[in-house]
Order: structure tokens, then C-alpha cells, then sequence
């Protein structure tokens, strides 16, 4: 049997997000592992209304969350992949990615968000840990808050 972390699927949301989970994902994968690390951030599309902001500005932005995951992850013993992902539902898009990837597991850090927050937004983790198909880690934030 493989490891747990072998294909891994890695949503990234922010560039914050993207710090904080290069290191948790650092500090998860033992020195003798080269896990296959595949970086995707979904855009949102809103399915008919108008989207919240201009495509190309997201793009832009996912090119620097992207640039974020290269400068921490280049001379780490990975292979890495990033790829920018649309769909109106974001969990359904990150599932989708892991089921074309065979990946062993999704990895990814807890967001911080008040749980309004998580209501308006769809709670994309919530959805991930009703419908995924595959084992999801939740590896712990460097900077938990109480």
C-alpha cells in the first residue's frame, strides 16, 4: 500500500492560505517521501448571475497564490503541479480534480472564518467532508487560533 500522501490534491484559496498550507504539508511529509503535489484554485463562476468579481482579476490572483507555491515549494523534494480550476460549485470542482487525478488524498488547512461567513460562502469544507470519494487530511494551521 502506498502512502496516504502520495497524489495529493491541495486547494488553495489565498495567498495567505498558500503560506500556511506549504508549511503544514512540510512539515507532514516525512524525508523519505517525494509526494506528487497538485496546487488547484477554483474560480468561482456564478452559473447565469453576474460573478462577484472580473475573471481576469482572478486569474491574476490565482497566478500570484501560484507564485506564492512555487517560491515555498521549489527546492522541496516534490513534484509539483498548479492548476487553475472553474466551476459553480467549488467543492464539487476540487472533487472533480481529485477523482481525474486518482489522487490519494485531498490535503488542506482549516480556513479561518466566522460561521457566517461559512454560510455565504458554502462552507466548501463542510461539502468536501460530506461528499468526498477519497481521504481528506486537515492538517493543522502554525498559527491556530483560540
Amino acid at each position: 500500500m502506498g502512502s496516504l500522501l502520495e497524489t495529493i490534491v491541495v486547494p488553495i484559496a489565498s495567498e495567505d492560505d498558500a503560506d500556511e498550507t506549504c508549511q503544514a504539508i512540510l512539515q507532514a511529509i516525512d524525508d523519505d517521501e517525494r509526494p506528487a503535489i497538485h496546487v488547484v484554485h477554483v474560480i468561482e463562476k456564478a452559473g447565469g448571475a453576474p460573478d462577484k468579481a472580473g475573471v481576469e482579476q482572478r486569474e491574476e490572483h490565482a497566478a500570484r497564490i501560484f507564485d506564492r507555491v512555487d517560491a515555498r515549494l521549489a527546492d522541496e523534494p516534490v513534484s509539483l503541479e498548479t492548476e487553475l480550476l472553474y466551476g459553480t460549485d467549488v467543492a464539487a470542482t476540487i472533487l472533480d480534480a481529485a477523482h481525474e487525478l486518482d489522487a490519494t488524498a485531498i490535503v488542506f488547512t482549516p480556513r479561518s472564518a466566522n460561521r457566517w461567513l461559512k454560510l455565504l460562502s458554502g462552507d466548501v469544507e463542510r461539502k468536501l467532508l460530506s461528499q468526498a470519494d477519497r481521504p481528506l487530511v486537515v492538517l493543522p494551521r502554525s498559527n491556530q487560533e483560540t
